[in-house]
């Protein structure tokens, strides 16, 4: 006669506040700074800054008020 074995038991889902204590357990009230106060800022990049979509200018403003304005 062949052995039976038992199946495991089922997995038990952790409840929403379970799960919510267990984080709050391990998150501090102070944030940890540690990694913002050793950060060096002569490692980025310099970038130039391009509007893509620029506003009008006044002028053109005018003149699409008055209908010159060109397509």
């Amino acid at each position: 006669m062949a052995k039976r074995t038992q199946a495991p038991p089922p997995l038990r889902r952790l409840s929403d506040t379970t799960a919510h204590t267990a984080i709050r357990a391990n998150m501090s009230d102070k944030p940890d700074l540690t990694e913002i106060e050793s950060f060096d800022k002569s490692k980025l990049k310099k970038t130039q800054t391009q509007e893509k979509n620029p506003l009008p200018t006044k002028e053109t403003i005018e003149q699409e008020r008055k209908g010159e304005a060109s397509p």
